[in-house]
């Protein structure tokens, strides 16, 4: 696979992992939000249910309550004075069974059985000496068996006068606390210790089941309370999961298709280059440009390398092209001629000493290579020689070769990399008039192996020479391939046979090795 596929390929499958992963936390994000808002709906369904049922008992015990203070007057009369008025007031309330009459602690007349004589307190120690409101009982005297709420208003402190009713609470229950399913199961009335659950006409206590919870809610006007039982809410909950799963895959696919747009950009490689010329990722580095017939250092070629911290190295035929698409070769051109102003104090000050830069050819439009070089370079008052090296597949249009003109004019140099391998046509050389023609490393190699390409290298080797342009062969690996272009009059060669691409920092310490040791054994 191509360096450049495989590059673009890891920041891809980066992507889409960052999309994927981003997708699937808005999965599990909007599934627990969903959940505990379910769970948070289940307990408020019940809190509502115990609400309205404590409301609902409160406005029917409010008027047994004003009804009592009203008859408080008939207590102590003689029973057969009050019991047509009690008759009517049961009338009136339909939810009474039966209203008593208390007297220094005796139960002396009913409303529906007339005068008796039955002590209070021992009747009902709970409501007499206890001081309770209010009592569940079983009746054994109408409806013998069925459940009963005593609501007892005392007319005197020490409870032994007063008023006592017998509420149908069976009756009440029965369409107070019908249970609302799925999240109430069963309601219960509890009064002084003792229970009273809906459809059952026992009064027991009653328990949650292993699967079931129980919510209570008191009365603050009345001494009772509400228990509701019913499924745990977070079981509720996971159970309605399966139907907001739809809408939570369809959110995070749409949260995830939203992040690979957005990461488009963030995640390309141009971004990084953007990036990395601002945080100084990329390093300038230099190979040595050799006289074929002296074997001195005639100059260098500044390259450009890239390590980016999140990629590792990347090569230039990577960044290169993508950075000419991107508009962003520019940029990088001026980094590497601030770099090497930055570097001229260590590197020879003579004219005879060459640099080499590669510039593209939209660097040439409008003279913007040329206003750089008046920004960055002749303001360093530099003493090398400046060549620009234009690629030959990056052909200049006609309004750009004035700008080649302008720079013979102010004495740069330009050079025509890879000669061969691209536009190749002698009205583009007279055109441009190039110094210098450098010879592609694919024909440098082919010396001594390929017949066709060593002709095709002969041939350009003679009409530069023709032209009275200057030759520098690249990817010079052999002293086999450096013998035959010095022999045919190849004035500079480079390549790993002398040196490989170093750091520009490091190339004074090797030009002073070269000039003592000439070039390394291998």
């Amino acid at each position: 696979m191509p360096m450049s596929q495989e590059v673009f390929g890891q920041f891809r499958r980066k992507r889409l992992f960052i999309a994927a992963t981003i997708a699937a936390l808005v999965l599990v994000v909007t599934l627990t939000f969903r959940f505990f808002e379910e769970k948070s709906h289940v307990e408020q369904q019940s809190r509502s249910f115990a609400d309205r049922a404590i409301q609902r008992f409160d406005r029917l015990f409010s008027p047994l309550d004003i009804a009592a203070n009203n008859t408080m007057g008939l207590v102590g009369l003689k029973c057969d004075q009050v019991r047509y008025p009690l008759i009517e007031k049961l009338a009136a309330l339909q939810t009474i069974r039966s209203i008593l009459l208390v007297d220094d602690d005796r139960i002396y007349c009913s409303s529906i059985f007339g005068a008796s004589n039955i002590s209070f307190s021992n009747a009902f120690p709970e409501l007499a000496i206890a001081s309770q409101r209010m009592m569940l009982v079983v009746d054994d005297q109408l409806l013998k068996g069925s459940p009963v709420l005593l609501l007892w208003t005392p007319r005197s402190l020490d409870n032994r006068s007063g008023i006592l009713q017998t509420i149908n609470i069976e009756l009440m229950s029965s369409y107070l606390l019908e249970p609302t399913l799925p999240w109430v199961e069963r309601a219960v009335i509890n009064v002084g210790g003792k229970s009273l659950e809906y459809g059952n006409p026992m009064i027991e206590a009653a328990q949650p089941s292993e699967d079931e919870v129980s919510y209570i809610q008191a009365s603050l006007r009345y001494p009772y309370s509400i228990t509701l039982f019913g499924p745990e809410p977070a079981a509720l909950a996971i159970l309605s999961l399966p139907s907001q799963l739809p809408l939570a895959l369809l959110l995070s696919a749409l949260v995830g298709y939203v992040v690979w747009l957005a990461t488009a950009n963030r995640m390309s490689l141009s971004w990084q280059i953007s990036v990395g010329i601002n945080a100084r990722e990329f390093i300038v580095y230099c190979q040595p440009l050799i006289n074929a017939r002296t074997n001195g250092c005639d100059g260098i070629e500044l390259l450009l390398r890239w390590h980016n911290p999140r990629q590792g190295w990347i090569a230039p035929d990577v960044f290169i092209p993508l950075a000419e698409r991107q508009n962003l070769i520019a940029p990088l051109t001026r980094f590497v001629l601030t770099e090497v102003v930055r570097q001229l104090p260590q590197l020879p000050g003579c004219a005879g000493f060459h640099i080499a830069i590669n510039v593209a050819a939209s660097h040439f439009h409008q003279q913007e290579i040329i206003n750089d070089l008046q920004k960055l370079w002749w303001p360093a008052d530099p003493k090398p020689q400046l060549i620009v090296e234009l690629t030959e597949r990056d052909a200049l249009p006609v309004v750009d070769q004035s700008t080649v003109a302008y720079l013979h004019k102010i004495g740069v140099k330009l050079a025509i990399d890879d000669f061969g391998t691209g536009h190749s046509s002698l009205s583009y050389l007279k055109t441009l008039s190039p110094d210098v023609l450098k010879i592609d490393k694919i024909f440098t190699g082919a010396i001594g192996t390929d017949a066709i390409n060593a002709t095709v290298t002969d041939m350009v080797i003679s009409l530069a020479q023709r032209l009275n342009i200057a030759l520098v062969a690249e990817g010079v690996e052999t002293a086999q391939q450096a013998e035959y272009l010095r022999d045919r009059g190849v004035n500079a060669l480079q390549g790993y046979f002398y040196a490989r691409p170093m750091p520009l920092t490091d190339f004074p310490q090797w030009l002073e090795n070269w000039r003592q040791n000439g070039p390394a054994t291998e």
